[in-house]
């Protein structure tokens, strides 16, 4: 007790380190089968990159390529330290859909040291120039399906309430009117309203340079190991807008107004969440996602079941290469 008295008096940094010897101490992070839900300390103080994928397919590369893993069990995710490319990571699956990936990123931020923050998963593609299996690096992530639904003042006509139109920024999708979200920070303490949350300019930058030439600095795979390939080479492109919501789209028509109206390339259901909580807490992000399918837009049955594999190893791909050639 006493120990713990003399560290609640010291600084933020020596008590971060305190909270993570006193867990080791009493057996918080003793064996990897421990599950950690009431421990509330760190479970590692190695500052660390926070590497988030949605599901088990989009870190099948990811796990191969970890190496020293060492795995934390906190609430029943698991979290898993060791390095990629050589670079200290804490690799963990936030779950699919916005809140999924809104509580397991904060989790990382609590338990772990987090320096930075990269997601890595699939996406449909909206913009009719992109294709399965390209990988997209957008510059900013939005959720585009954070709605007011406005009354019907006349037969298909829709009026927003007075107070609410200042912030309806977008064109409408029917009765649906996209709005921006509230976000709490240390440099906003009674919220602040925003649509758009930028990637880190240093990251976009390191990412921009691999697409360079062509996109050679990362080979790219076209073929599954069940022999499905796709009919072209895929590309890697930097730069544009992201979407997110919690719905799978598989819909030409909203598809069609998506790409329109936030000049997305892909959408997906978790980005967005992962980067309003990386900007809540002051920390820098970027994303990663390769087309799976084209979110209603293709000919047939959606594609993600068949390219699911393509994409999410494409999409690990360019995010090894940056980590290897990004320079913090």
């Amino acid at each position: 007790m006493a120990f713990m008295r003399a560290a609640r008096h010291a600084g933020a940094a020596a008590l971060a380190t305190a909270c993570a010897a006193a867990a080791l101490l009493a057996g918080c992070a003793a064996t990897p089968a421990a599950d950690h839900a009431g421990c509330g300390t760190l479970l590692d103080a190695t500052p660390r990159v926070a590497v988030v994928s949605a599901f088990a397919p989009e870190v099948t590369l990811l796990n191969a390529r970890l190496q020293d893993a060492r795995h934390h069990r906190v609430q029943g995710v698991d979290f898993a330290t060791g390095t990629l490319e050589g670079r200290p990571v804490v690799l963990f699956q936030s779950g699919i859909s916005m809140v999924n990936a809104a509580m397991n990123t904060q989790r990382a931020i609590d338990r772990f040291h987090v320096t930075h923050i990269v997601f890595s998963g699939i996406a449909g593609g909206v913009n009719p120039a992109l294709a399965i299996g390209d990988v997209s690096v957008p510059a900013r992530w939005g959720q585009y399906l954070e709605l007011l639904a406005a009354r019907e003042a006349a037969p298909g006509r829709f009026e927003p309430p007075a107070r609410m139109r200042d912030e309806l920024a977008f064109a409408p999708f029917g009765m649906f009117y996209p709005r921006p979200v509230e976000v709490h920070s240390a440099a906003h303490p009674d919220g602040a309203r925003q649509f758009w949350f930028p990637v880190d300019a240093g990251m976009l930058a390191a990412a921009g340079r691999l697409a360079s030439a062509g996109g050679n600095g990362v080979a790219l795979g076209a073929c599954d190991g069940a022999g499905r390939c796709l009919r072209h080479a895929p590309r890697l492109v930097v730069g544009g807008s992201g979407v997110s919501a919690q719905v799978f789209m598989d819909n030409a028509a909203l598809r069609d107004y998506t790409f329109r109206t936030f000049d997305a390339n892909v959408i997906d259901m978790e980005t967005a969440a992962t980067a309003q909580v990386a900007a809540s807490n002051g920390l820098p992000f970027i994303a990663f996602r390769s087309l799976s399918d084209l979110a209603g837009g293709g000919e047939g049955e959606n594609e993600m079941e068949t390219f699911m594999q393509i994409a999410a190893d494409n999409s690990a791909r360019v995010l090894l290469a940056f980590l290897s050639a990004w320079k913090p």
